[in-house]
């Protein structure tokens, strides 16, 4: 016993030890008399806990808020049985001197509440134990076992909606672990109320069980023992037997009726009483109404009209006066929302408040595609946009501009328009009740609905019924939601316009974050060898040929070496690309030892080379319309063998060779000899202005 107490108090302090010292008294309390006084310190303490229990339960406002209240129902049950027994005890041994022999607490019980009628007081307690057995506590038991089921069966779609919301970046894993305890907690709270219910209607079973033995134990004592007449045992006995009944049920029937509150209440963020305030009695038309009803009955011969007529004034009053708060509310708002402004024969000056910025991103959509980026009305097309800029912030080194998201009634119903700095880069079409089902050019059938294409990649495809689902993934489409098929477009088309969305804003926020890490590298460079444009003109160029610029180390490194030397942004770019030629080769092959690609015939070579040291910068027309044939026709040649399509020529004319072909061959990427790293080998596979 000494090693529990010291362990409680090495956990708590002094308040470690309350839970255990009041157990071990509670269970003294069986065992050991007490005098009448103390039994009337513990009925009323046992009162006043039945009340504060109350009161604590009816301003909780979740189950969760009073997470103990199951273990307070067993302390207040093991008390009031005590209390029983040690009642008993006294009422036994001491009945006979008469109604006060048990203390003052059970003598006012059994004396003012019944009136001294022990038959009245009988019926009384026997109408309290059957309202709190029958009604309270079954049917809070009842709401404790249902929702202890529905809390289990719920439990994996509310972990499934923690970790979604976790993977989405929505909430932190402090909050996901913190969400997932109250999951349990909610559980195991319902579980135990389940069974601390079967606590209260034992003690209803127990209470019924004492007085029929106080009674019946009384008259035996008091006839057979202290020779008193069968009138008078049976009067002394009896009330007391009734009036420590009573004490004891009252509590139990608060204590009950909180139970009922605690598991029956729906989650809100005020407490009952609030909701009952908000609910029951903030319409005055219910009040108009309910008032009328009762006037009408008021004014019925043979009823009481005073009173009825008293009630139905009172709610029409009480209706009133909430109709003309609701008023003045109204009108509060309506000047909050349009003040008015006093009336001026001068126009307002204009101010940089009326200037209105630009959006980097922008998506606008139709009406019908509202439903898509709201989350009231479970659209998810936010939380894809989001994981978007974060994969494209993994995928290309820097974090894009957010997306602004509007509607726009000039468009479709279901058309939508991605913008980049006020300009549309893209648009179509989606519709959220049906699935795109994408022809990736090997299915095996054709599919009934409207025929479309891929607005991200042009391929051919079909809007279908979400019935024909399955039989689409069967014959070999790719099927998507329309969410998926705006999110894609979308996602497409920020890494093809990479190098637009890296402005200066977002390339000093990167250089901010790599300074932390790398803080000599950054202040070497910028701004005391390249101003901060330069460095930007540098990255947009890499960007502007589908290179990730990932590798700022290098990057930066690369440009600190050779800034002495020039500030050219096209020799730079060069040079950068050569230090990270082993990533740029990665990234088309990335796991071959031979480079399978497009070779450029030597004449050709040499004579854009002349070009280049002639001091020109285009082509001539003949030469680029042969140029572009050539390049066209490889091209087409190394997708047929499934290869890259990657071009490789001498480094002098690669620049020059990329900004050609870029605009009329997206797919080709030109690459120069320096770039590919010495230990692999080059074979290629077709020729532009000769044979492979």
């Amino acid at each position: 016993m000494f090693e529990m107490l010291k362990t409680a108090m090495m956990r708590g302090g002094v308040r470690g030890l309350a839970g255990p010292v009041l157990i071990v008294m509670i269970l003294s309390m069986m065992v050991l008399p007490l005098p009448p006084f103390l039994l009337d310190i513990l009925f009323t303490f046992n009162i006043a806990l039945a009340i504060m229990v109350l009161l604590v339960a009816m301003n909780t406002t979740k189950p969760l808020d009073f997470a103990v209240f199951p273990s307070v129902l067993l302390i207040s049950t093991l008390l009031r049985l005590s209390l029983n027994v040690a009642s008993t005890r006294v009422v036994l041994l001491q009945g006979h001197t008469g109604p006060a022999a048990a203390g003052k607490v059970i003598e006012s019980f059994g004396h003012f509440l019944v009136g001294g009628n022990y038959a009245v007081g009988i019926v009384v307690f026997v109408i309290l134990v059957v309202i709190n057995f029958v009604v309270i506590t079954k049917g809070a038991g009842r709401i404790a076992e249902v929702g202890a089921r529905f809390t289990l069966d719920a439990m994996p779609g509310k972990q499934m909606a923690i970790d979604a919301d976790l993977n989405a970046g929505l909430i932190g894993e402090d909050a996901a672990r913190k969400r997932r305890a109250e999951i349990a907690q909610e559980a195991d709270f319902y579980g135990a109320m389940d069974g601390a219910s079967k606590f209260v209607r034992g003690d209803a079973v127990a209470g019924i069980i004492i007085m029929l033995i106080n009674v019946i134990g009384g008259l035996v004592v008091g006839v057979l023992q202290h020779d008193l007449d069968l009138a008078t045992a049976a009067r002394n006995y009896t009330l007391l037997t009734v009036g420590d009944g009573l004490v004891a049920q009252i509590p139990a029937l608060v204590i009950s009726t909180a139970a009922g509150m605690v598991v029956s209440r729906v989650a809100s963020e005020d407490n009952i009483g609030q909701q009952l305030a908000k609910q029951l009695i903030s319409s005055p038309q219910v009040l108009i109404l309910t008032a009328a009803i009762i006037g009408m009955l008021g004014v019925i011969p043979g009823m009481p009209h005073f009173v009825f007529l008293l009630l139905a004034g009172m709610l029409g009053w009480f209706a009133y006066y909430l109709l003309q708060r609701t008023k003045l509310e109204e009108e509060q708002a309506a000047a909050a929302e349009n003040p008015v402004v006093a009336p001026s024969n001068e126009a307002p000056e204009a101010s940089w408040e009326d200037v209105a910025q630009v959006d980097v991103l922008g998506l606008e959509v139709g009406y019908r595609l509202i439903a898509l980026v709201d989350k009231a009305q479970d659209g998810d097309l936010l939380r894809r946009i989001k994981g978007i800029r974060k994969k494209f912030t993994q995928d290309m080194g820097f974090l894009p501009p957010p997306v602004h998201i509007r509607d726009n009634l000039e468009l479709r119903p279901n058309g939508y328009r991605i913008t980049l700095k006020g300009a549309e880069i893209g648009s179509g079409e989606a519709f959220p009740n049906l699935f795109l089902a994408i022809n990736p050019g090997n299915v095996s059938g054709t599919l009934p609905g409207t025929q479309t294409r891929d607005p991200a990649f042009g391929l051919p495809a079909v809007w279908v019924d979400a019935a024909v689902r399955e039989q689409a993934q069967a014959m070999g489409y790719t099927v998507v939601d329309a969410g998926t098929v705006v999110a894609t477009h979308m996602s497409h088309l920020i890494h093809t316009h990479a190098a637009e969305l890296l402005g200066r804003q977002e390339l000093q926020q990167l250089l901010d974050h790599l300074g932390k890490l790398a803080p000599k590298l950054t202040e070497d460079l910028v701004p005391k060898l390249l101003p901060l444009a330069t460095v930007q003109k540098v990255m947009q160029n890499l960007l502007d040929e589908g290179m990730h610029i990932r590798d700022m180390r290098t990057i930066l490194e690369t440009l600190a070496e050779h800034a002495p030397h020039t500030q050219d942004t096209n020799v730079l770019t060069g040079l950068v690309r050569i230090a990270l030629g082993a990533a740029i080769v990665q990234q088309f092959y990335p796991s071959a030892q031979e480079l399978q690609v497009i070779g450029m015939d030597k004449e050709l070579e040499y004579v854009l080379a002349q070009a280049l040291q002639a001091g020109g910068s285009a082509i001539e027309p003949s030469l680029a319309n042969t140029l572009l044939r050539e390049a066209r026709n490889a091209t087409q040649t190394q997708e047929q063998m499934g290869l890259p399509t990657v071009l490789l020529v001498p480094g002098h004319i690669r620049d020059l060779l990329a900004r050609f072909l870029k605009r009329s061959l997206p797919q080709l990427r030109v690459i120069s000899q320096e770039e590919v790293p010495g230990f692999k080998t080059v074979r290629f596979t077709s020729m532009v202005g000769g044979r492979a």
